[in-house]
């Protein structure tokens, strides 16, 4: 396994290894980098296996810390623990995972489809009932504006033909 560059990635992976290994919730290093916009709107963890399969992904659409490192460390153990999709990773997987880290800047209502790009943009979809679906920017097996649509609005719930209301957003994204 290669080491991780970015710090932001380095702790996302040493938290769910500490956790998995020996129960211990860590704590951020004293010298990680100050956020990318001190107007961060949540982070996003995913984890992936050597061969590129998603084995989870979560994260916030607000910080519930004022501090990114313990944000990062948070949403790194519910993206290995959690997401409802996979089950848990196992201590026999660590040496096959790779970990991105999602820093979202605060969203913005887009009026239309034409003010979106999906290699750019992430998309949040919404219903007035209180679905919503969130996809990530620049995923590799999303190309169009519609698939970014289709995607989101699948996780949310939300039927072709219902009313939905969109809004776009920035991230970096740290490997």
């Amino acid at each position: 396994m290669t080491e991780p560059h970015h710090p932001y990635v380095r702790l996302a992976r040493d938290a769910v290894e500490a956790f998995l290994r020996n129960r211990e919730i860590i704590e951020p290093p004293p010298d990680l980098p100050p956020p990318p916009t001190d107007k961060w709107q949540g982070v996003f963890v995913s984890i992936h296996t050597s061969d590129g399969q998603l084995r989870g992904c979560i994260g916030t659409l607000r910080p519930l810390h004022a501090d990114i490192g313990r944000e990062i460390i948070l949403v790194a153990l519910d993206a290995a623990l959690k997401d409802p999709r996979f089950p848990p990773v196992d201590v026999s997987e660590l040496h096959d995972l790779h970990y991105t880290v999602y820093v979202l800047y605060p969203p913005e209502p887009v009026s239309s489809p034409e003010e979106l790009d999906p290699q750019r943009y992430g998309v949040i979809v919404s219903t007035e009932d209180g679905r919503r679906g969130l996809l990530l920017p620049d995923l590799p097996e999303v190309n169009t504006v519609e698939q970014q649509l289709r995607i989101a609005c699948m996780k949310a719930g939300i039927a072709p033909g219902e009313e939905f209301s969109i809004e776009r957003f920035r991230a970096d994204r740290f490997e």
